[in-house]
């Protein structure tokens, strides 16, 4: 049974006892990512991300990492547009040990400058990766170039000038800015006990209390950006206005999605890949934000096979938007959908995950037992209504790096799929 409680300051305290296992997942999230950053901290939440397991006053960095392993834990943390969140997962005998690395790590991280120095050094090299990753690459400059002027479009690792002018002042005092009561959710899952309970309350009313102001919405603008990078395969991400994070119809979406491009069965990989053989890989997913979301196909190909493919997947889109799904189709990614999310929902580490972001943006916390009758409720109209909303080729957005065509090229093709004036 899901316990929720908020501490005078504000902080959310929501966990979840299973008496059937023996590990426990503990997490901290923070509402604030790169879209809460004003254009010259760009980066910053991520680099605070990094700064946590630099060391804190009676602990080094190494002896954080020494004793994360000593207890067999999982000790990590990530930074997302609109979220930042610190975990642990080990065995419940451990609890009280990886819950006390974990605050002292939050509550008490040093910030020295030297440590700032080597950070920003493995930072930029993460940011080099990222350009070297042509999957991630592709999907960073969609999002900035549909979310232009906007901070939702901006990298969460920042960038080279932005990191360049931070400090350990500069960032602990970003830190405090933002790590408030009313931003923070502190979430349990997994054997625990009231003592345990007791020790993160004690904690976590040590923040101060408040709460940012919600980030400047963010506007969808379609857009076709190319990149060219002399490898193998080109990488398109092709992208229509989507749902946002929690909306009442994300199960229609994922039933929409699935059967378009989630799986060995769907449209588009039978079409483009199996059928045609025009590509190795091929998929679609969603993208959701607080106030906004994406819904994306990617393909990574050959630059011969790029045109026909690409005809094949917008040709694909605008059938399926016009006839809809099959009863078949439904049926089948509803189970695979409702599965994949049930027997996530069986790892402590899910469950965790789970009540810390339904929290964080929403008030409600949909149990197992809702999530699967919300599925069991989707229908075939219902998809189609969908289908037939969301891919507008008015609003259809492009993004291709590799040895691609060009903009004006993939902009005329794209052009043919709009509906007749």
């Amino acid at each position: 049974m899901i316990q929720s409680e908020i501490l005078p300051n504000g902080v959310r305290f929501v966990r979840e006892p299973i008496a059937s296992v023996r590990s426990c997942a503990l997490g901290i999230f923070v509402a604030t990512g790169s879209r809460h950053e004003a254009a010259a901290e760009s980066g910053a939440a991520h680099f605070i991300e990094h700064m946590l397991f630099k060391g804190t006053a009676d602990r080094s960095a190494a002896e954080l990492a020494a004793e994360s392993d000593f207890i067999g834990g999982q000790l990590n943390a990530y930074t997302t547009k609109e979220t930042t969140c610190f975990y642990v997962r080990c065995l419940d005998e451990h609890l009280g040990q990886a819950s006390d690395l974990l605050c002292d790590m939050f509550f008490r991280s040093r910030f020295d400058e030297g440590d700032v120095q080597t950070e920003r050094g493995v930072i930029l090299e993460e940011i080099g990766m990222y350009e070297d990753t042509p999957d991630d690459l592709v999907a960073e400059r969609l999002a900035a170039a549909v979310y232009r002027r906007s901070p939702l479009g901006r990298p969460i690792l920042g960038r080279e000038k932005t990191l360049r002018t931070m400090t350990g002042e500069s960032l602990k005092a970003y830190k405090d800015a933002h790590y408030r009561g009313g931003d923070v959710v502190v979430a349990l899952a997994g054997s625990f006990s009231e003592e345990h309970v007791n020790y993160l309350r004690e904690e976590f009313s040590q923040l101060p209390a408040g709460q940012n102001s919600s980030p400047k919405p963010a506007i969808y603008r379609p857009a076709v950006t190319v990149k060219k990078r002399a490898i193998e395969q080109n990488h398109l991400t092709l992208a229509f206005p989507g749902l946002p994070f929690g909306h009442q119809r994300r199960y229609e979406m994922q039933v929409l999605s699935s059967v378009l491009g989630g799986g060995v069965s769907s449209r588009l990989f039978q079409n483009v890949r199996e059928q045609q053989g025009l590509c190795y890989s091929i998929y679609s997913y969603g993208s959701t934000h607080e106030d906004t979301g994406l819904l994306c196909v990617y393909t990574a190909l050959g630059k011969d096979t790029e045109q026909q493919a690409l005809v094949t997947i917008c040709d694909t889109i605008v059938r399926f938007a016009a006839d809809g799904p099959t009863a078949e189709e439904v049926h089948r990614a509803k189970e695979q959908s409702k599965s994949n999310v049930l027997m996530g929902m069986e790892s402590t580490q899910s469950r965790m995950s789970h009540l810390g972001r339904s929290s964080l943006f929403h008030d409600h916390i949909p149990s197992a037992e809702e999530i699967a009758a919300a599925y069991d409720a989707v229908t075939q109209q219902g998809v189609q209504d969908l289908a037939q909303e969301i891919f507008d080729f008015e609003a259809v957005s492009l993004s291709a790096v590799g040895r691609i065509a060009t903009r004006e090229e993939y902009q005329s093709l794209l052009h043919k799929y709009r509906p007749c004036e």
